[in-house]
């Protein structure tokens, strides 16, 4: 076990458990079907993971920690899921960017003028900016929830104001939900 979670080498020390994504109060905790299969199967390693710690002999001096780790990690994770809100991208509305559509936008002006963007809006715990899924509490995704295709929307982002068209919107539910 990586020693990366924990705040010092002493084996007695405080265990610090990383914080999952934070969603805003009062905010939704929204997930895709992919997304909830994630979660769920993320549950599965962790308890499996516990499972094979537990089984080590009790003198283990990492054995208590990598538990109490492990305990925290379970604990956080269940309540994400027992929270979590499953929306089926196919049942949003097909013209307007909602939870789960996959947008195209361009910006006219600004910074990054022409610059063409493909992403879909998902649930915080799916987040990955390389992939093009963004969590739907991200400002880019907050200001193009609502529009349809044609619409314009000022977005003031890292690299200044931009003005941008929603060029497409998209639901795409995934052939195979395997994760």
């Amino acid at each position: 076990m990586s020693r990366a979670f924990v705040k010092d080498d002493a084996p007695d020390g405080p265990v610090l458990i990383p914080p999952r994504a934070p969603l805003p109060p009062g905010t939704p905790n929204y997930v895709t079907p992919t997304g909830m299969a994630r979660l769920r199967a993320e549950r599965l390693e962790l308890e499996a993971e516990r499972s094979a710690i537990q089984s080590r002999h009790r003198d283990d001096p990492d054995r208590a920690r990598q538990l109490a780790v492990l305990a925290g990690r379970l604990a956080e994770l269940t309540a994400r899921i027992e929270s979590a809100r499953e929306v089926d991208p196919a049942t949003q509305p097909a013209d307007e960017v909602r939870f789960g559509a996959t947008v195209r936008i361009r910006t006219v002006d600004g910074g990054r003028a022409g610059l063409v963007r493909d992403f879909t809006l998902v649930g915080v715990d799916e987040s990955d900016p390389s992939s093009g899924r963004i969590g739907f509490t991200a400002p880019i995704a907050r200001a193009v929830t609502g529009r349809r295709v044609g619409d314009t929307v000022e977005f003031t982002g890292p690299g200044g104001t931009e003005r941008l068209v929603v060029d497409a919107v998209t639901y795409r539910t995934p052939p195979d939900r395997r994760v």
